[in-house]
């Protein structure tokens, strides 16, 4: 049984008034219950393709669809197929939590869902400050706050754009054990972070964006595996072979850093070291983490 298709963006192009293009030729599918890490610099493209699915965008040509809703030609079906959490405090200070989400909830034409509020509240623990006007919240309650706005229509495609820049330890966990949540009842996710770590542990397929074009697609599993930057270190009391010293990546006093690219390379380092009839001192082996993979690919473009 093949999955649905949750978000369609074919061909996309997006040039401003200024000549600057911003999307270039780009297509991707993501399916139904993923969850998808959208990743790049600063400027490559990310804020507007996450705002053409807003549909505060207008291409310039190409199409996106959203659940099989075309953002163009079916706005209003596409508008509530997704939410989206946006990495500006997007909030009017002077409501309160309560009456922001009713007022959220307006646009959409819902009444009558204060169960369903009630429900969001709950779990984003905004219980003690449903009567507190948005002002008066702290940065990582005002997180919280746009997450809960985002979810008042029921989407069933969840868009977080850097939803945990500038929020404690705590609170991270706190959300992602929700976005968990949402994502296991069916949500499909697509992230937006400059916390890699964060898209390495939670997603299972990323792109990578810069300037304006998609430069790495894959499983999370497959792009780590492309990582050239592995490293195993060790401490040795007599000189490294000659065999291994264009590995090397650090020597400092006899502590060594070598880099590696699969098994089969591993495994010739510690034969090289075994050869030498002397142990290695402190040896561990370290995997490249999505950081790596990510300036590589950066570096190659």
């Amino acid at each position: 049984m093949s999955k649905t298709i949750a978000v369609e963006i074919s061909r996309l192009n997006k040039t401003y008034g200024n000549g600057f293009c911003a999307i270039k030729d780009l297509s991707l599918e993501i399916q139904e219950g993923e969850f998808f890490g959208l990743l790049g610099p600063n400027g490559a493209g990310k804020s507007t393709l996450i705002n053409s699915l807003a549909g505060l965008v207008k291409p310039t040509s190409g199409y996106v669809r959203i659940m099989g809703n075309d953002i163009r030609d079916n706005r209003t079906n596409a508008a509530m197929s997704v939410g989206i959490v946006p990495q500006e405090i997007v909030c009017d200070p002077f409501l309160t939590v309560a009456e922001t989400l009713v007022f959220q909830s307006g646009f959409f034409g819902l009444r009558n869902n204060e169960a369903w509020l009630d429900t969001i509240v709950s779990k984003l623990g905004l219980e003690d400050k449903i009567s507190t006007p948005v002002r008066m919240l702290s940065g990582g309650m005002k997180r919280r706050v746009l997450i809960a706005q985002a979810l008042v229509h029921k989407p069933p495609v969840i868009v977080l754009d850097e939803p945990t820049a500038g929020v404690d330890v705590q609170l991270r966990r706190e959300l992602w054990a929700f976005i968990g949540q949402l994502h296991r009842e069916g949500h499909t996710i697509i992230l937006t972070t400059h916390y890699l770590e964060e898209a390495q542990n939670l997603c299972s397929r990323i792109a990578i964006m810069n300037a304006g074009e998609i430069i790495a697609l894959d499983k999370t599993d497959a792009l780590l595996a492309k990582a050239q930057e592995n490293t195993v270190r060790f401490r040795l009391p007599c000189t490294l072979p000659d065999v291994l010293q264009s590995q090397v990546l650090q020597n400092q006093a006899g502590r060594y850093v070598l880099r590696y690219t699969d098994l089969q390379n591993l495994t010739m380092i510690l034969k090289s070291l075994n050869d030498l009839g002397v142990e290695p001192e402190n040896l561990s082996i370290e995997r490249a983490g999505l950081e790596e993979v990510f300036t590589e690919l950066l570096n190659k473009n």
